[in-house]
């Protein structure tokens, strides 16, 4: 479904990034994945997108960087051709009640979740409107949309995603290019299995489906997103979360 098409995916050398990486890879999408270091798990990654027949590169980048992000995608554009599709999936946590939350955590939870929308949105929009064509897929989170205790650095910067990824569509609609917003609930990723079975089995009781979501949940609709299927879908925010928030 997505043959012919380059991709970049920001934090895609694990978790909800990497499952997307090897999903578009996997319907035939040249891949060009950051991450903030060229770990074992960026190597790996880079490899296991090779092995399925693809061209996939990955690259070194801080993607909070506004001129990182536009050296980055300048350099894609050049070695790949295209830029067709964007996922802005970099993000981080730094949970704490609002009374004791610093300013640096604040100001850094921004910088990575938030800017880094602006910075690589901005970098790749000048290639989709030369082509006249292309999704842009922004990461929220449920918290976005029903804010959450204990993360309102957090919960900001995902609602301010989906504040920009409308904004994006208002902009560039007439332009052929596509701007969404998916906001996944509980997903299993490293991260929440460090948090225990009894507190993963308490939160997937609260979910109608009644288990948390898997990175391939993610990664499937990003695939719709990604491909000519959602060809008259833009500016909308999908939940893939079970039924958690409605």
């Amino acid at each position: 479904m997505l043959e012919g098409k380059t991709a970049i995916i920001t934090g895609g050398a694990r978790g909800i990034g990497k499952a997307i990486a090897v999903r578009f890879a996997q319907e035939g999408a040249n891949v060009a994945f950051t991450d903030l270091r060229a770990d074992e798990n960026f190597h790996n990654t880079e490899k296991e997108l090779i092995a399925l027949g693809v061209k996939a590169k990955g690259y070194e980048s801080d993607a909070s960087n506004f001129a990182q992000s536009q050296e980055l995608v300048d350099t894609i554009a050049k070695e790949f051709g295209s830029v067709d599709i964007l996922v802005n999936n970099a993000g981080i946590t730094k949970d704490t009640l609002l009374m004791r939350m610093t300013e640096e955590q604040w100001d850094l939870v921004m910088n990575v979740n938030l800017k880094s929308v602006f910075n690589l949105t901005k970098a790749a929009q000048k290639y989709m409107l030369k082509q006249r064509s292309g999704s842009i897929i922004n990461m929220s989170s449920v918290v976005g949309v029903s804010g959450n205790a204990g993360q309102a650095n957090y919960s900001a910067s995902k609602a301010g995603i989906i504040g920009f990824t409308k904004s994006v569509a208002k902009e560039l609609g007439s332009r052929g290019i596509r701007s969404n917003a998916i906001a996944p609930g509980f997903i299993i990723t490293e991260m929440t299995a460090a948090l225990g079975e009894d507190i993963v089995k308490e939160w997937a009781s609260q979910i109608p489906l009644k288990r948390g979501g898997t990175p391939e949940d993610v990664a499937n609709t990003c695939v719709y997103l990604g491909s000519d299927l959602s060809s008259y879908v833009t500016g909308q925010t999908i939940h893939v979360c079970g039924g958690m928030n409605m």
